[in-house]
Formats: C-alpha cells, structure tokens, sequence
C-alpha cells in the first residue's frame, strides 16, 4: 500500500533543491568572472627561441660592408697623343716615380717641330736683317749729318766775310744775301736730318725690341713642343703599384686619354655604403672596428660624401693604428660603425619577433604554469644584437623572441615539451 508523504519532508527536499541550484549559479558566476578568456595556442618549445632580459653594455652601431682601397690613386692620362711602341711595364707591378711605363710616336708631333724651328730661323734672320738695315741708315743719316756741318761752318765763315765786304761796299748786296740764304737753307737741312735721324732711331728701336720679343716668344714655343717629345715617354709620377693599364703594342693614344691608375701603398682607408636612415648622425672621426684575419682593428671616418644614390650615401674610413699586413685592395670586412657612447641598459636580443609586433610587445614566458603571455613593452635604440628596453621588461624575465607568425593574434602560448 502506498503511504502519505509529510508536508513538511516535502518542503525539505524542496529547499535542498534550491540550495543546491543557488550554489551551482554561484560557482558558474564566479567561473565565468574569473575564468582566462584569452585566444591562445599550443607552442612547442623546441620550435621557438627563448631568451632572457639582460642588464648590460649597450653601445649603439651599425654592422655595413666596407671594401679595401688604396690612401690615393694616381689617374695616368696621356698628355701627348701617339701610337705605342713600346710596353714597358704591365698591371700589378712595383714602380718608383720616373719609372718609365710605355713609350709613344708621334710623327705629326715632330712635323710640328720642325716647322716651329724654320719660323724661329726664319724670325732670327729677318732680326738680323732689321738691324743691319738700322745700322746703315744710321750710318748714312750720321754721314749726312757731318757733311752738313761741313757745310755750315763753311758758309758761316762765308757769310761772316761777307758781311765784312758789305761794309765796305766792296760786294754787292746780293752777293750777300745769297750768302745768307745758302747758310740758312744748309742750317735748316741740317735740323730736319737730325730730326729724321732721331725718328728713324727710335723707330728702328722700337721694331727690334718688337722683333726681340717675338723671337723670343717664338724659341719659347719651340722649347716647348721640343719638351712634349717627353711626353712620348710615360713615366711613374708617384711611387705605388700600378693597378690598371689595359693597353696594346700599335694601339693608338689621343690626348688626354686614362691609360692607367697607380695606387699609393703607403696606407689605405675602407669605402663603405651606409642607409640615409644615418646621415644626419654619421660624422668625421667617428668610431669604427673592423675584422681581418680573425682580429679587430679600430677605423676613424675620414670622409663623408654628400650625395645619396639608391638610399644609400658613402664614407670613407681609415685605420686608426698600423693596418693589417696582409691587407689586399678589394677585401671586404663587415665594419661596425659606432654612432654614440656605450651605456648600461636593459637589453633584449634581436629576433623575428620585431617584424610582426614593431617593438610594441612581446611574448614573457611563464615557466612555472607553462605559459607565455602577451605584454606591451617600449623599445629604444638599436644594434645588431640587441634591442634597448625602456619599459615592461626587467632582467631576469624571458621572453620569446622568435618569429610571431605562427600565432597568427593569439595573446597567450601553451608551451609544450617535445
């Protein structure tokens, strides 16, 4: 037989019901309240980079490429034209200054001098025949001139007399006028031939020292295309090493032509491409090193060029102690170009984690639960090792540093042992 339930149990176990849907509510609240609402992913560990924030040196520098050249290199342009006879010295060889490198002809060359030397002749000949000319006319005006002295101290002493017999009416005075006029005439004669005598002088003078000068200009050409046969004869003009001569026997030179560049040995610099990014911090005498053989050599810069091509601007770099012995032109060296002074920082190692987040955060692993998660940190300066930290991490925590890309956005990691 079935049995009546009490009121009261009933109520009971409908309470217990109650109490136990509030407390199953409770706990879903507090779980949806607290629960990780984070998007993460499994990582596994072996497959990601993981490092630890140091307190360190930092010295900001750039890593570029920088080449080998010569202190100097001497351009040979051919200052005569000709065609080569003769070869004396090849590429990569040892010269001193004077030492001869090929030698030219040139038959026009020496047409043109010989032609010079007959207009020289020539002038000195027509100087000489201006200057006998000059003497004889000299020498006949002074003849000239003496014979009408003659002639005057006659007809004064003439004239002299007959102003005696006029006096004494013994004489007419036609006689006595002619006798005057005759001294006058000879007196004037004699003026205008010392006058002439004078023009002709300084006339002559003048076209000699002309003459003179001209000749003179004259031998100076000629000394000088005689000293263009040197030319034909080309020498070393510096000690070095003759890096290029790409010429053959029969070739023909015109004037002004690069036949060859020589390379002063004495020292050498380094020639570097660096990113405009640096132009306005890149200086003369700024700090460098460089490696060669296995040992690093500190460098200065020396030289900076002011143009831009491709992005790219060029220095010059020399080195700051003796060089490496065995440097050769044409080396390359990675050259680490110092743009400040070193500081003490917190550092971050460089990554693939740069690209996906631009330095605005960074995966800090949590060992102890596994994990890695998400945290928004500022970056400063940079080299080529290392990132410089100003906020959200401190030395000692890690962090991923690896490529982000196969997390696509997720903010937190599950780090999982191989």
């Amino acid at each position: 037989m079935d049995r009546p339930l009490d009121p009261k149990h009933k109520r009971k176990r409908r309470l217990a019901r109650y109490a136990m849907a509030g407390v199953l509510a409770l706990l879903l609240a507090l779980y949806t309240a607290f629960r990780d609402t984070r998007s993460q992913v499994n990582a596994q560990i072996d497959k990601i980079t993981i490092e630890k924030i140091r307190q360190g040196v930092f010295q900001e520098y750039i890593s570029v490429m920088g080449a080998v050249e010569p202190i100097q290199t001497v351009f040979l342009d051919a200052t005569e034209g000709g065609r080569i006879e003769e070869i004396n010295l090849r590429e990569g060889a040892r010269v001193k200054k004077g030492d001869p490198i090929l030698r030219l002809s040139n038959d026009n060359l020496l047409l043109e001098i010989s032609k010079y030397e007959t207009e020289v002749a020539r002038a000195v000949n027509d100087l000489k025949t201006m200057r006998v000319a000059l003497e004889n006319q000299e020498n006949n005006n002074q003849s000239q001139l003496v014979e009408y002295r003659y002639e005057l101290r006659k007809l004064g002493r003439e004239l002299t007399n007959n102003t005696g017999l006029l006096k004494n009416a013994i004489i007419s005075t036609d006689t006595y006028l002619l006798s005057e006029e005759n001294y006058e005439r000879t007196l004037q004669l004699h003026e205008l031939l010392a006058r002439k005598s004078a023009l002709d002088s300084a006339s002559f003078t003048s076209r000699i020292a002309a003459a003179e000068e001209s000749v003179e200009s004259m031998q100076r050409n000629l000394q000088l295309n005689r000293s263009r046969l040197k030319n034909l004869s080309i020498r070393a003009p510096v000690n070095g090493e003759l890096a290029t001569l790409n010429l053959e026997l029969g070739q023909v030179i015109a004037y002004g032509a690069r036949i060859g560049t020589i390379n002063i040995l004495e020292a050498y610099k380094l020639k570097a491409e660096v990113d405009e990014h640096y132009v306005s911090r890149v200086r003369t005498q700024l700090k460098a090193s460089c490696e060669f053989s296995g040992r690093e050599h500190p460098a200065l810069v020396s030289k900076i060029y002011p143009e831009v091509h491709a992005g790219k601007f060029t220095v010059d770099l020399v080195f700051a102690q003796a060089p490496p012995p065995d440097i050769r032109i044409g080396q390359t060296s990675r050259i680490n170009l110092e743009l400040g002074e070193p500081q003490t920082a917190r550092l971050v190692s460089r990554g693939g984690f740069y690209s996906s987040t631009g330095g605005q955060w960074i995966f800090v692993v949590d060992r102890r639960q596994g994990i890695a998660s998400r945290r928004n940190i500022k970056l400063g300066r940079q080299n080529p090792t290392s990132y410089e930290v100003l906020e959200g991490l401190e030395p000692g925590e890690e962090v991923i540093t690896s490529g982000y890309a196969p997390f696509g956005a997720m903010e937190k990691l599950i780090l999982k042992q191989p």
